[in-house]
């Protein structure tokens, strides 16, 4: 089991302390992959490859990989499984269950398996793994705005790369009817995106709360799209965020 404890963040948002992960569970096969495949080919193209796992903890986390097209030129990464599961929700908060990943990042992303043996290449799929697997390691949530640190203290996902925790927004560059599948009644799954932050960013979510730093977001031009060395939305000027 895990030992989580609540907190507040100067800026109003809830924080989770993870301690200690649930101990190693294998995990059966995904549930609703069939479905799920479907859903991401519906609304945003055909499937090119699936990164599959051998071994799985608690959950069996696949990668979906759809290619940049003509009119999104975008690559899009998608994950199946993190649903088979449940998220933990406390009595008082309202919020979806069930949950699937995405990142979307630039066209030409390498992706071959020997790109994947560096760092730098595999950091999204490393991290869209990792947060598939947190809420049911450490019995807890994902929802809007949430933010995770790479760690304590907080690491860069790769050398050379800036960005060092996440935020859970929308997927705001893909159809609107991408967003949920319903499986039955007691099921829907909602599909969101990770955006990572650099360290001044994270630290001005924590300080002013999710509004300030999508506001920066807006007027930079930021969204879901992952652009690597992509404009710092929180540096500090004069000593100020």
């Amino acid at each position: 089991m895990s030992d989580t404890y609540d907190d507040v963040s100067p800026g109003g948002s809830p924080m989770l302390t993870h301690t200690r992960p649930r101990d190693f569970a294998p995990a059966a096969g995904e549930a609703c992959i069939e479905q799920i495949g479907a859903h991401i080919e519906r609304h945003l193209g055909p499937v090119s490859s699936v990164f599959h796992e051998i071994v799985s903890d608690a959950v069996h986390i696949d990668v979906h990989v759809v290619p940049a097209t003509e009119a999104f030129p975008h690559l899009r990464l998608v994950t199946s499984g993190m649903s088979d599961l449940p998220m933990t929700l406390s009595d008082d908060v309202d919020a979806p269950r069930y949950m699937e990943l995405m990142v979307t990042l630039p066209a030409d992303w390498p992706l071959q398996q020997a790109d994947l043996e560096d760092e730098r290449h595999y950091w999204p799929i490393r991290l869209l793994k990792m947060m598939a697997r947190l809420p049911h390691k450490f019995d807890t949530w994902l929802g809007f705005g949430h933010t995770i640190p790479n760690f304590d203290p907080p690491a860069p996902y790769a050398p050379g790369v800036g960005f060092d925790g996440v935020i859970v927004l929308p997927p705001v560059n893909a159809p609107e009817d991408f967003g949920q599948l319903v499986i039955d009644d007691e099921k829907i799954i909602v599909f969101m995106s990770l955006v990572p932050l650099y360290p001044e960013e994270m630290a001005l979510k924590l300080k002013k709360g999710s509004d300030a730093l999508l506001d920066r977001f807006d007027a930079k031009g930021v969204s879901d799209i992952i652009e690597p060395g992509r404009v710092n939305v929180a540096r500090k000027r004069f000593g100020l965020f």
